[in-house]
């Protein structure tokens, strides 16, 4: 596997070469879309965005979807635990997303957001399907509000849901895939477009 970068003023493209059965060299495209440092400034913006939609409140739940949703909600509480007048606790959703019907773990008991305000987070919003089924675990709680948050929201969407926050909103075709990275060893927090 051979790495060419090509660095430019805005962003950086990385063609990575990899050999297929027959020898024949295929160039895949990774494509950053957002650095280290703009993903945290699109972290800091989303939190004051939640601080500012629920500045009276005394304590908001802000539920992540694993893997990456979970990694994007820690920051955001991190940074809300730095601004906000209220307390924010960290739910854990895991969801079945091969599944045709709800299927989800969580590592809390769905009543106790009963009358709070709940923040579904997760890194990007493709079809919605995930933030649909993430949705479904509230609807027989009776919640003061329910929001969701988004790194990455691709405008590509099969379920009829939207994002409240998102950190940027990207217009892609239906094959190019987000990658979001992460907490990854050795590996700087980025997105990419492939």
């Amino acid at each position: 596997m051979k790495r060419l970068q090509i660095v430019t003023n805005i962003t950086a493209t990385t063609f990575t070469t990899t050999t297929t059965n027959n020898n024949k060299i295929m160039p895949a495209k990774k494509l950053l879309i957002l650095n280290s440092q703009q993903i945290q400034q699109k972290l800091d913006r989303i939190a004051y965005q939640v601080l500012e939609d629920n500045f009276d409140e005394q304590e908001i739940m802000i539920a992540g979807i694993l893997p990456r949703g979970n990694l994007v909600a820690k920051r955001i509480k991190t940074i809300l635990d730095g601004i906000a007048p209220f307390k924010s606790r960290l739910l854990t959703i895991e969801l079945d997303k091969e599944s045709t019907t709800l299927k989800a773990n969580t590592d809390f008991d769905v009543q106790d957001c009963k009358d709070k305000v709940v923040i579904i987070v997760d890194d990007v919003l493709n079809s919605g399907k995930t933030l649909a089924y993430g949705l479904g675990i509230f609807l027989n709680v009776p919640l003061k509000k329910i929001r969701s948050v988004v790194l990455v929201d691709r405008n590509h969407k099969s379920f009829p849901v939207t994002t409240d926050y998102s950190g940027m909103a990207l217009s892609t075709v239906i094959k190019d895939h987000v990658d979001v990275v992460l907490d990854k060893a050795n590996e700087p927090d980025a997105v990419y477009l492939v």
